[in-house]
C-alpha cells in the first residue's frame, strides 16, 4: 500500500476532467511518519480507519472463525440498487443523491457517463497498450496493483508469487503495477530505474500525476480506465496493494469460475453503513464540505476488491461527474452508488481480510487476501503454501495433535 508519508501532493499537471484536487496529507494524517512495511500493525493502513488493530488482530488468531471458510459455495444475488438498501432511509438516500450531484462536481469534456473514453487528464509516462492483444483470448483476470517506484522488492516478490501470470495453468492473468510520478533528484533516479524495470517485465503503467497517498483515487481510476480502453474483454479485475498476500488460485477456482454473474459484479470486504469521520485530528477525517452526507454508501476495503470487467469503464465514467475524494475505497463505493449498484458480500466474510491473518497453510489455502506483508515474508509463506496446499488442513491438524501429544508426554 502506498505510504501516507509520501512528500507533496500537488499535481504535476493541472487537474482537469472532473478530477478533484487532493488534500494536504498533514490535514488528515497529523504526525504520521509511517514506514512502507508495518507488519507489526496490520490495521494501521486500513481502508477507512474504522477498526482497531487489536480487535482484528485478535480475530485473526481465533481458529474457530475459520470453521466455515473451507470450500464456500458462492451464492450471489443480483447486485442491489441504491433504492433497495433496506438500511437506508428515504432521507439518507436524498442526502446521498445530493452529494452525488454536488454543484462542484464537474462534467468532463470526455462526454460524461456516455461519451467516448480517453486516457484521462494525465499523459502516460509508461504504458502497456498491447498487454491484451485484440487477436488473442482476453485474460480471465486483470490484477491492478497500487505501488510506488521505490517498492522494487515488493514488485519482484509479487511477480514470483501470487502475481505470476502463469500461476494458474489454463487461466489467463494480466498483471499491472499502477504508479504516478515522483519529483526531485531521487525521483529522477527512480524513474530511470522504473523505465528499465518496465522494459524487462512489461507490467507497469504510469501517468504524470504526483505519486502520493492522497492521489490513490487517481491511481485506481487510471487502472480502471486502462482496462476499459485496452482490455475491455477481461472477465474480472482485482484491485489490490503491494503489501498484500493474495491467494490467486483460490480466488479464481473457488470464487470467480463458479460464478454465474458476469456483469455489474463487485465484491470484497464489505463496509456497510459506515459514517464519515468528522474528527479533524483523525487520519481519515472527511469534512462536511467535501462529503455532506452522514453515511457512506456500501464500499469494499481498498486492500483488495474484485469486479467484473464491464464495471471498469462504468466506474470510470461515473467518476467524471463526481468530485474526487482522497479515500479511494469510499470513492469507488460512491461511484457504484451513482450507477445504482452496491457491492455484494462474498460467500464467506473471512475470504477478504484487510488485516494480517496469522499464517497457517490451512487458513491461507482457504482465504483470498491478507494484509501487511514484507516481500521476504510473502515469498516464504507463498512457497510454503504451494508445497502444502493440497493437504494443508490435514498437515495442520497433525502438527497440532503432535504438539498436544508432546505436551502430555512431558
Amino acid at each position: 500500500m502506498p505510504n501516507p508519508s509520501s512528500p507533496g501532493l500537488r499535481s504535476k499537471r493541472p487537474l482537469t476532467g472532473g478530477v478533484w484536487p487532493p488534500l494536504d496529507p498533514t490535514d488528515w494524517l497529523p504526525g504520521l511518519t509511517g514506514t512502507p512495511w508495518r507488519t507489526g500493525h496490520p490495521m494501521d493502513y486500513d481502508s477507512g480507519g474504522l477498526h482497531s488493530t487489536k480487535a482484528k488482530g485478535n480475530l485473526s488468531s481465533r481458529s474457530s472463525l475459520w470453521r466455515f471458510v473451507i470450500d464456500p459455495q458462492p451464492n450471489f444475488n443480483n447486485v442491489s440498487s441504491l433504492q433497495e438498501d433496506s438500511n437506508a432511509s428515504p432521507q439518507d438516500n436524498l442526502v446521498l443523491n445530493r452529494t452525488l450531484n454536488a454543484e462542484n462536481a464537474s462534467q468532463s469534456a470526455e462526454g460524461g457517463v456516455s461519451g467516448r473514453l480517453t486516457s484521462g487528464p494525465y499523459p502516460y509516462i509508461i504504458n502497456e497498450p498491447d498487454k491484451c492483444p485484440e487477436g488473442e483470448a482476453p485474460p480471465f483476470l486483470v490484477l491492478l496493483i497500487a505501488t510506488e517506484a521505490r517498492q522494487v522488492e515488493a514488485r519482484d516478490a509479487i511477480r514470483q508469487t501470487w502475481g505470476n501470470e502463469s500461476v494458474t495453468p489454463g487461466i489467463g492473468i494480466a498483471r499491472l503495477f499502477l504508479l504516478g510520478a515522483n519529483e526531485g533528484q531521487l525521483g529522477h533516479l527512480q524513474q530511470k530505474m522504473l523505465e528499465a524495470e518496465s522494459l524487462r517485465h512489461h507490467d507497469i503503467i504510469q501517468q504524470d500525476f504526483l505519486d502520493a497517498y492522497n492521489n490513490l483515487t487517481v491511481k485506481t481510476l487510471m487502472g480502471m480506465n486502462w482496462v476499459a480502453l485496452h482490455c475491455r474483454r477481461a472477465s474480472y479485475v482485482m484491485k489490490t496493494d503491494s503489501d498484500m498476500f493474495v491467494n490467486t488460485e483460490y480466488l479464481i477456482h473457488k470464487l470467480l469460475r463458479p460464478l454465474l454473474k458476469k456483469r455489474d459484479f463487485f465484491t470484497g470486504n464489505n463496509m456497510r453503513g459506515f459514517a464519515p469521520n468528522r474528527n479533524e485530528n483523525s487520519k481519515w477525517y472527511m469534512s462536511q464540505e467535501l462529503y455532506p452526507s452522514d453515511k457512506y454508501p456500501t464500499f469494499c476495503s481498498g486492500t483488495g476488491y474484485v469486479f467484473s470487467g464491464d464495471l471498469a469503464g462504468k466506474v470510470y465514467r461515473a467518476s467524471l461527474s463526481i468530485q474526487h475524494l482522497h479515500l479511494e475505497d469510499v470513492y469507488v463505493g460512491i461511484c457504484l452508488a451513482r450507477l445504482g449498484l452496491e457491492p455484494v458480500p462474498p460467500p464467506n466474510e473471512f475470504l477478504f481480510n484487510h488485516w494480517r491473518v496469522s499464517y497457517s497453510s490451512c487458513k491461507y489455502s482457504h482465504l483470498i487476501t491478507s494484509h501487511g506483508f514484507h516481500p521476504s515474508e510473502l515469498i516464504k509463506y507463498w512457497n510454503h503454501l504451494q508445497i502444502n496446499k493440497h493437504h494443508a488442513c490435514i498437515n495442520s491438524l497433525k502438527e497440532k495433535m503432535g504438539r498436544l501429544h508432546q505436551g502430555r508426554a512431558q
